[in-house]
């Protein structure tokens, strides 16, 4: 190897060992072996040079090349396992200390209350169904046994959805969970037993109404289904929900067109104070009845053979009374001071009555 190429050499090697860090050792690198490098201009000098010198001076570069190529990897392997090193030795955790604060997120009340009518009505053997959003006018009202002329129907109750090309139907926003229970019917044999949360929709906006809410039915269909059955069922389920063993619970007759007899259903409650179980006052917590005779054999079930009980209720409704919220909108205003204030631990497993 020439002087030259030996004096090169031996500059690279000085920096490589006098750079204390992967920037100096980048610098050192691009000097030498980068486009306008020191070892890189050489090799371009080539193709000055008479053949018979340039033979012999391109194979002492390209061993040089190498020499000095296996070099700066060398060093930059050592620097980098050393920073390694460096950043592990100041990163080291004492498993010893208590951990850092955290932020955790909070349930939402309906998904908390959905989750809470879910478990007690599991503990009942009470399975959970779904079924679209969009349902058709068959299933949401006919089929239910409500009559052409029922308001229910009408624009200012109910949202319609426009005409589809090629399908002769009227769909519409369900306005309950309903259609549930009747596709339930319609696609599994009895004995059932299932509740049916889900978003329902209805033309009406305030404080006490939302155009989209939530509902939970609930639909048993089996042998010699009696009232009786259907009032212990809402019985424990209140006592249950609201976790009070000995909560009042009343019933009174009232209409609905997939029911008969049909009732409402009130819980003890104080006016004055708002306070549930308590008080000589009656609130209204959800409606009922026995599955109609005509709502069994429009799904393929003889009523002479089976009978059933259902009922629904708002969730909302459920979880204002229970938590003390004043008004329906807050809901879904997004408000996360108001999360924090109802919102639930999402880790907390829904409790129920020991009742039950």
């Amino acid at each position: 190897m020439s002087d030259d190429l030996e004096v090169l050499r031996q500059d690279v090697v000085s920096e490589l060992a006098g750079a204390t860090d992967l920037r100096a050792w980048d610098a050192v690198r691009v000097a030498t072996l980068g486009k306008s490098g020191r070892l890189t201009g050489l090799l371009k000098a080539l193709g000055k040079m008479p053949p018979d010198e340039r033979k012999a001076r391109g194979v002492a570069l390209n061993r040089l090349r190498d020499t000095l190529t296996q070099a700066v990897e060398t060093r930059g392997r050592e620097l980098e396992a050393a920073a390694l090193q460096a950043r592990l030795v100041a990163e080291r955790v004492d498993v010893s200390l208590p951990p850092p604060a955290t932020v955790q997120g909070y349930l939402h009340p309906i998904s908390r209350t959905i989750e809470e009518m879910t478990a007690i009505f599991g503990a009942m053997g009470f399975g959970v169904a779904q079924g679209p959003d969009i349902e058709t006018d068959w299933h949401n009202f006919s089929a239910l046994n409500t009559p052409a002329h029922h308001p229910a129907r009408t624009d200012h109750d109910t949202f319609y959805l426009p005409p589809q090309p090629g399908l002769d139907v009227t769909r519409v926003l369900r306005t309950q969970t309903s259609g549930v229970q009747i596709r339930t019917m319609l696609g599994q044999k009895p004995p059932l037993r299932i509740i049916a949360p889900g978003r329902t929709y209805r033309a009406d906006h305030d404080a006490t109404h939302s155009p989209m809410f939530h509902q939970c039915e609930g639909l048993v269909v089996g042998h010699d289904i009696t009232l009786g059955h259907l009032k212990g069922c809402l019985i424990e389920f209140l006592r249950a929900f609201f976790g009070k063993p000995d909560l009042p619970v009343r019933f009174r007759s009232s209409y609905f067109p997939f029911t008969e007899p049909s009732l409402e259903v009130d819980i003890g409650w104080s006016r004055k104070t708002g306070d549930i179980g308590g008080g000589e006052d009656w609130l209204e917590v959800l409606g009922a009845g026995m599955v109609h005779a005509r709502v069994l054999a429009n799904c393929g079930l003889d009523p002479r053979v089976w009978q059933g009980f259902a009922f629904g209720m708002g969730i909302e409704r459920l979880a204002m009374l229970k938590n003390g919220i004043p008004d329906l909108r807050s809901f879904y205003e997004s408000d996360i001071r108001w999360l924090r204030h109802y919102g639930a631990d999402p880790l907390a497993p829904a409790l129920l009555h020991e009742g039950v």
